[in-house]
C-alpha cells in the first residue's frame, strides 16, 4: 500500500462538468449484449427443421418395423 498512500485517503472526485450518472443508465452499460446475433434463431430454425424432418420419419410405418 505504499504506493497509495499519497492519494488513498483523498475525497471522492466529483465532476463540475457531467452530472452523475442514475443508477439505471451505470447498470445498463454493464448489461449483458447478444453477442452472437442471430444464435437464438438459428437455433429455433434447425429445430423446426429436426422436428419436420423427425415427423415425416415417423409417419412412415416402416419406422416402427
Amino acid at each position: 500500500m505504499d504506493n497509495y498512500d499519497d492519494i488513498i485517503n483523498l475525497p471522492h472526485h466529483v465532476s463540475k462538468r457531467h452530472p452523475q450518472m442514475s443508477m439505471w443508465n451505470r447498470a445498463a452499460q454493464f448489461a449483458p449484449f447478444a453477442a452472437l446475433t442471430g444464435y437464438e434463431e438459428s437455433i429455433k430454425n434447425a429445430e423446426m427443421e429436426n422436428e419436420k424432418l423427425f415427423e415425416e420419419k415417423t409417419d412412415d410405418e416402416s419406422f416402427y418395423e
